[in-house]
């Protein structure tokens, strides 16, 4: 099945989190695609992660997105819940603002309390558009996907070095290369392909043509 989008979206909650989702599919479409990345808070109320949003930028410019193309909201991190109303006004500006045709967000299979807040909200503001749920490995809970995504060796390594770009988390074993690669073989066995990013099919919305 070929699927396409001219306006994608990628949705995440902190900083990491769409690369370590779908990095390698980030760097598959984004000379292909209007892509725009969206990242609720960007972590800069723990003084500990002070480097994160520089460590961001300099991640996604490996895979090909440039400054222009990166958004970093200021939600709290770990009060997402409180603050779910005011996440949901945000979107709704956004798919005003942007109308995307895909929306990246994640997994409905992660505990994060942020994360699933994100996806809860994306659900209710992006109605009518195709939502795709990507795994951030730390706090999936009985993920297993369903909409397989080809991606190639080259991609892959782009996504090794993006991650490798924070620094601040270079001791977390999901961001280790061999963890990186092994999820995406993992998920080509799966499509039996070399390569391939997994998704929640959360929402598909399409036409049929024979």
């Amino acid at each position: 099945m070929r699927f396409y989008g001219r306006k994608v979206l990628f949705l995440g909650a902190h900083p990491d989190d769409i690369e370590l989702g779908c990095g390698a599919l980030l760097a598959h479409i984004a000379s292909q695609a209007e892509v725009l990345c969206v990242t609720l808070s960007d972590n800069q109320k723990n003084p500990a992660l002070k480097d994160l949003v520089g460590e961001h930028r300099r991640s996604m410019a490996e895979l090909g997105v440039g400054p222009e193309r990166i958004v970093l909201g200021k939600f709290e991190t770990r009060y997402f819940p409180r603050d779910r109303q005011q996440i949901l006004e945000y979107l709704y500006d956004l798919n005003r603002q942007h109308r995307p045709d895909i929306v990246f967000v994640h997994t409905q299979s992660d505990i994060h309390q942020d994360h699933g807040v994100t996806t809860v909200e994306a659900m209710r503001a992006f109605r009518g558009t195709t939502v795709l749920g990507f795994d951030v490995l730390r706090s999936s809970y009985g993920f297993f996907p369903q909409f397989l995504v080809e991606v190639t060796a080259a991609d892959a390594e782009k996504k090794v070095r993006a991650l490798r770009q924070y620094t601040t988390y270079c001791d977390k074993y999901y961001f280790d290369p061999d963890v990186i690669r092994a999820t995406l073989i993992r998920q080509g066995a799966l499509a039996e392909v070399p390569f391939a990013e997994g998704f929640d099919a959360i929402r598909v919305v399409g036409t049929f043509a024979a």
